[in-house]
């Protein structure tokens, strides 16, 4: 099973979602899951991960990791082309280095162009920025680049992140 997770802050708690999936070209979901954390640390810039990290696993908590081939993240895995850890590496290390971690942003760092893979997808030209630890990051592209959906956005990560934003 394939998992993409996302965080979104609300004003008085976090929502995080979970879109449990069999295989990455998958069009359907096989399950989603929504946990509210209402003691959220604060934004601490360039330490995201203090924030978002307590939220993915206690929802991850919900889930039986035994059967989780892979976890999908919005964002990093490093932040650097020295291989600062971002919220994918924490989450590989809280998870004891037993689940690759393939994070998956939107926006690009000029200081990690090493360690991301850009990934054109549909008719965008603008990249999505592929990441991972526990898996190459060329594999890891490949995966998301065949993931379902016409566009810039896999089918399943557009969903995970439209439920983040539901009230």
């Amino acid at each position: 099973m394939i998992v993409a997770v996302d965080v979104h802050y609300k004003k008085a708690y976090a929502k995080t979602v979970l879109v449990l999936f069999e295989d990455w070209l998958d069009d359907i979901y096989t399950e989603i899951l929504e946990v509210n954390t209402f003691e959220v640390a604060d934004y601490e810039p360039g330490f995201f991960y203090k924030r978002e990290l307590p939220c993915l696993l206690q929802a991850l908590k919900k889930i039986d990791l035994k059967n989780v081939s892979t976890i999908i993240v919005d964002g990093y895995v490093f932040t650097d082309n020295q291989l600062k850890q971002g919220l994918g590496a924490h989450l590989y290390e809280a998870l004891e280095q037993k689940i690759p971690v393939v994070g998956v942003a939107k926006t690009t760092f000029h200081a990690n162009s090493e360690t991301v893979i850009p990934v054109i997808r549909g008719e965008s030209s603008k990249p999505l920025y592929v990441s991972a630890i526990g898996i190459s990051k060329e594999i890891a592209a490949e995966k998301i680049k065949a993931m379902h959906g016409e566009f810039r956005l896999p089918y399943l990560l557009k969903l995970m992140d439209q439920k983040t934003k539901e009230i």
